[in-house]
């Protein structure tokens, strides 16, 4: 049922960036902070003005190396990742928790890893009997490969709800809203095995944006406000028709059974008419709606 979809292949994947934890930077750039703060109290005092350059020197670069070297720490929190680039270049990323240290020259985006719920609004959609029906589904997602999260599409959220949209749009078209065929699959009467193509192809779609879909399901399905009621009607219809054919295949079975036992016991001997006769008040009483009314009939059947 899925569209083949003819996507470009990927131009990155995902691999994990070079880092260091980053509390033994914060352990070392502390007291280089204070040496270079020392230093340049010390340098400021000196009477020598080549001496104080000197110290006053030193102690800006100290400065400037803790500053850059602050500027390569990350934090990552649970449920996200960080996925580096240096200079546009994708270089890795870092999924490990808690306070990391990257190359400071490189841009860090924040992409949530978290387990995402996405709902489509209520379509208006055509089914495959041309039936308009309205019809609403949840998704339950999450990024799992953030380098194509990021480049391999513009925005990755938006990707996936315009992809849920249209999946679904193409499901209702491929099904009917209801149908009385056991081989035939409906919207209505295989739900499960409906959520399960949906979500199969919703994975298809958006394979391209490293999104991993984990579960969908419909949330509304029903027809439209203008065809409702003629559709109840129409349900009804066909429900008492397919009861009506149930009872009258049982009344016709347990008649033959009925003919079957007599002739084998030969309880008694009936001819045609006989046999019409039983046949047609069977029926009437199986068949009806009512209780039977019964009868006492005082002559024969011949008179």
């Amino acid at each position: 049922m899925t569209d083949h979809l003819d996507l470009p292949a990927p131009q990155v994947r995902e691999r994990i960036a070079r880092g260091v934890s980053g509390w033994p930077v914060v352990g070392l750039s502390v007291p280089a902070l204070l040496a270079a703060f020392v230093v340049f109290i010390v340098g400021v005092r000196q009477d020598d003005s080549t001496v104080v350059l000197s110290l006053v020197g030193l102690s800006v670069l100290l400065g400037l190396a803790v500053l850059v070297a602050w500027a390569g720490l990350t934090p990552v929190a649970p449920g996200e990742a960080r996925v580096v680039q240096l200079l546009g270049r994708y270089t890795g990323t870092v999924r490990t928790n808690g306070l990391r240290w990257v190359n400071p020259l490189t841009a860090r985006r924040r992409v949530s890893t978290r387990i995402r719920n996405h709902e489509t609004d209520v379509l208006k959609v055509n089914d495959a009997d041309g039936n308009p029906i309205e019809i609403a589904a949840v998704v339950v997602w999450h990024v799992e490969d953030t380098a194509r999260a990021v480049f391999e599409v513009d925005d990755f959220i938006e990707f996936v709800a315009i992809q849920t949209e249209t999946a679904v749009r193409h499901i209702a078209n491929s099904y009917s809203y209801d149908s009385h065929d056991a081989a035939r699959m409906s919207l209505r009467d295989n739900a499960d095995e409906i959520t399960a193509r949906l979500s199969e192809e919703i994975g298809v779609r958006v394979a391209a944006a490293g999104v991993k879909i984990i579960e969908s399901r419909l949330t509304r399905l029903a027809y439209s406000p203008e065809i409702a009621h003629a559709m109840l009607r129409r349900q009804q219809a066909n429900a008492i028709v397919a009861a009506r054919t149930r009872i009258v295949e049982g009344a016709v079975g347990m008649v033959e059974m009925a003919l079957l036992r007599l002739a084998e016991n030969q309880v008694v001997d009936l001819d045609e008419e006989r046999k019409a006769a039983m046949v047609s008040n069977l029926l009437v009483v199986l068949c009806g709606d009512r209780d039977a009314q019964p009868v006492v009939n005082a002559g024969t059947l011949y008179s």
